[in-house]
């Protein structure tokens, strides 16, 4: 069993750090909100620290899960971030979903300390994180992401080495591209069958079983009708993630004309006052 940090208990973070106590790991939480921190010790075990540099002192693996790029820094870097107290040898595993970017700097800044840096982030929702079932995407050393896969296997399905630094990354952009196109499409087929006076649920039921079928439309499409969607993964989180594929797409000449102009609909979504909808809401938006 490893002695491991885990930095971020927002609606990912909070079970996944939990499975890892269950697992019989050694954890110690920070969090920003530390009353968050609290409540995840009362009910897991383990332990809190109120800085990063805290909870990393003498872990093994440090495991992160933040908002965005400027967050993922400020718990890594100076006086009070994750690797200051990290030890050499130590390994910093990132869940975030953040540029590229960012991560082959902090890779370099991991190295240069004398530990190692694996981006891993991740896919399948809180629902996910809650039953142990994430994919995992990872970018990194062959050799650190090998130390890092049994820990991550404690809560996920799937965990699969990409390539080098920012591999992980940009397969996790990938997924939100694809993404935002099937949620769109699958809105405006439930928009269109309700137009044309059918019953949603019996469209479903038959599309699903052949080529349109996804996991959106099988998790969702209820709840689309339902008009519920307090719940899932937030059009503001959706629309940063969709903001650096675009920012990258312009790097490496990708063309994404469906991803713009969904982002663009996501953007109507937040001035309908969704911004922690679900990203299911571009439904709503048609309606």
């Amino acid at each position: 069993m490893s002695k491991i940090a885990f930095l971020g208990l927002g609606v990912m973070g909070y079970p996944m750090a939990g499975h890892l106590q269950a697992a019989g790991h050694e954890v110690t939480v920070y969090n920003r909100t530390a009353a968050k921190a609290q409540d995840w010790v009362e009910q897991h075990g383990g332990q809190s620290a109120d800085t990063p540099a805290l909870a990393a002192k003498g872990a093994e693996l440090v495991m992160a899960c933040v908002g965005n790029d400027d967050d993922l820094r400020s718990v890594c870097l100076g006086a009070d971030g994750a690797f200051a107290g990290m030890s050499q040898g130590a390994l910093f595993v990132d869940h975030t979903t953040v540029s590229a970017k960012v991560t082959r700097e902090l890779y370099v800044a991991a190295k240069d300390q004398g530990f190692g840096f694996v981006d891993a982030p991740v896919s399948g929702g809180q629902a996910g994180a809650e039953n142990g079932q994430l994919s995992i995407m990872c970018g990194g050393d062959a050799a650190e992401y090998d130390r890092a896969e049994p820990v991550m296997n404690i809560y996920a399905k799937l965990v699969r080495r990409i390539g080098e630094s920012g591999a992980g990354q940009l397969t996790k952009m990938a997924n939100q591209i694809a993404i935002a196109g099937l949620v769109q499409g699958l809105s405006e087929a439930l928009h269109f069958a309700t137009k044309a006076g059918l019953d949603g649920r019996d469209v479903v039921e038959v599309i699903s079983q052949g080529a349109a079928g996804s996991w959106q439309m099988a998790n969702r499409y209820e709840t689309m009708l339902d008009d519920h969607f307090e719940h899932g993964f937030a059009v503001d989180w959706m629309r940063k993630d969709l903001g650096i594929c675009l920012e990258t797409a312009d790097e490496n000449g990708a063309s994404l004309p469906v991803t713009a102009l969904v982002d663009q609909f996501y953007k109507d979504v937040q001035k309908m006052g969704g911004g922690r909808w679900d990203t299911s809401s571009l439904y709503k938006r048609l309606k």
